[in-house]
């Protein structure tokens, strides 16, 4: 091992983005985006299967965000994994390794729609959860919609027990993802729902302003509600303590004391949130071989951000892209030359441009 310093971060967290709703909208996937942009070429990405695990078609609900994310992400030559981590004690368990390979290289990690509760059941404690989690305290995008936005708080909402099944209100454990930032935080998207139009309330995650307002009287753990309004995300950088909003709606922070709107291009310093406090040590409750395993060099990805091309010179690609398909290989030749100056090779291939270090 290296220095103390060394051994305390690989790399700076990644962002956690935490969408309201829409994972495949047009709205979402400029926050997808966004993202891929602090990665550059190749970007890898990891699905988890694991919030709809319970369900027949839970690989068809990962597939089809895939499909999504390999046509918007597509001049950042994405290589989507799909992984089945669907229940304990099964073929498809979260604590499969051989399963979770894939997230030891993703540079993004998404999970969605699904059944909160199940989530938070089935990931907690699991080797899947370890992996995750060290990989966002070194530099990996975590984004989560929906189900997965609620699994992750302290305290998860059982939507599906009380709105369709008829369950007293009740608060079930969370993964509390947030703990060792200073943060306990109650994760609550499709805020500003209207499905069940004039004659039923559906907000509030389809509790509805009055059955919310019971469930908040009875919340168990003492930290602040973040509402998120359908198609809009919150981005949330835990190395530089702020947040940004994007999409069509706000998001809503509620504390015991106080209650706040933040609309689409708001940044937010995440002492509203709480006692925010950046990770002094990266390997905090994470189980040794996984932290073994991350800091080998078989497993860590090296590189940084002065060996990742800049957003122009990806917008450069993208417009030689452009030129090569419209037929105008002199200007295709003389972007070229430009990305060259830069310090910066493109390779042609059978799926498209890629670049690389001169």
């Amino acid at each position: 091992m290296g220095s103390d310093k060394a051994e305390k971060s690989l790399s700076k967290p990644g962002p956690v983005i935490l969408m309201g709703s829409g994972e495949t909208s047009p709205a979402s996937g400029a926050v997808f985006e966004e993202a891929a942009k602090l990665y550059g070429n190749e970007l890898r990405i990891a699905i988890l299967e694991t919030p709809a695990g319970f369900e027949l078609n839970s690989k068809y609900v990962a597939c089809r965000v895939g499909d999504f994310l390999n046509n918007r992400l597509q001049n950042y030559h994405p290589v989507i994994d799909i992984i089945p981590a669907r229940k304990k004690g099964t073929g498809f368990s979260p604590d499969d390794e051989s399963l979770l390979e894939p997230l030891y290289k993703a540079d993004m990690i998404f999970m969605g729609p699904g059944s909160p509760t199940y989530a938070a059941r089935q990931l907690s404690g699991s080797l899947a959860y370890d992996i995750i989690q060290a990989r966002q305290r070194n530099g990996c995008a975590l984004i989560l919609s929906s189900a997965a936005t609620i699994a992750f708080g302290c305290q998860t909402l059982p939507v599906y027990e009380i709105y369709k099944a008829g369950m007293d209100i009740h608060w079930q454990e969370g993964l509390n993802f947030f703990q060792h930032y200073g943060l306990s935080l109650v994760i609550i998207p499709h805020w500003n729902n209207a499905e069940g139009g004039a004659e039923l309330d559906t907000s509030h995650c389809f509790m509805g302003a009055d059955r919310f307002s019971e469930l908040k009287s009875i919340l168990g753990c003492q930290g602040a509600i973040l509402g998120i309004d359908e198609h809009t995300s919150i981005w949330i950088d835990l190395d530089e303590g702020k947040a940004k909003i994007f999409g069509k709606g706000s998001i809503h922070l509620i504390t015991k004391d106080d209650e706040d709107n933040f609309e689409s291009g708001t940044q937010i310093n995440l002492k509203k949130f709480g006692k925010f406090q950046t990770l002094t040590d990266w390997r905090i409750n994470l189980r040794q071989d996984v932290v073994k395993k991350l800091e080998s060099s078989k497993w860590h990805d090296q590189r940084s951000s002065s060996e990742m091309p800049s957003e122009e010179i990806m917008e450069w690609l993208h417009q030689r892209d452009t030129a090569r398909q419209s037929g105008d290989f002199t200007l295709a030749d003389q972007i070229r030359q430009w990305i060259e100056g830069a310090g910066w090779r493109v390779k042609d291939t059978p799926s498209g441009s890629q670049i690389e270090r001169l």
